[in-house]
């Protein structure tokens, strides 16, 4: 059993991999930076503005790389911070952003949606649920670390 457990796992690393690595090609073909490219898919996905806590703990990236990301794009003027409750900041895409994300994370958006599109509906729901659950697991091991 434990022999058949090490090459699940290995199976499960390669394939984590290799979507980061497709999520990497996607940010080349964009022209963008990887964290870029994150910021702007979460704002996109949140609707234009969210709060940079959101950001933080929906990509798991450090926050040196995050503020990094988050200053190419004001610098380009295509966000902004706002204060929001004492320290806490929201992010706001400008109008200008707002077409930058149309042009580069929509597309993205749109070809994980044409990805799960040939799958039905109870092989996304199974998929989900077992990423969830294997997340949850995990998480609670490396804990006990």
């Amino acid at each position: 059993m434990a022999e058949n457990r090490i090459g699940e796992i290995r199976r499960i690393n390669c394939l984590t991999s290799e979507m980061d690595a497709l999520y990497h090609q996607a940010s080349v073909k964009m022209g963008i930076s990887d964290s870029v490219s994150i910021i702007l898919y979460n704002l996109y996905d949140a609707g234009g503005a969210c709060l940079l806590q959101q950001i933080c703990k929906a990509s798991g990236i450090s926050k040196q790389t995050l503020n990094s990301g988050l200053r190419t794009l004001e610098a380009r003027g295509l966000l902004r911070l706002e204060q929001h409750n004492g320290r806490s900041k929201r992010v706001v895409l400008t109008e200008a952003g707002q077409e930058f994300a149309q042009r580069t994370v929509a597309r993205l958006f749109q070809a994980e949606m044409d990805a799960l599109n040939g799958w039905t509906e109870a092989e996304v729901r199974a998929y989900v649920e077992l990423q969830e659950k294997y997340a949850v697991c995990f998480r609670q091991q490396i804990e006990k670390l």
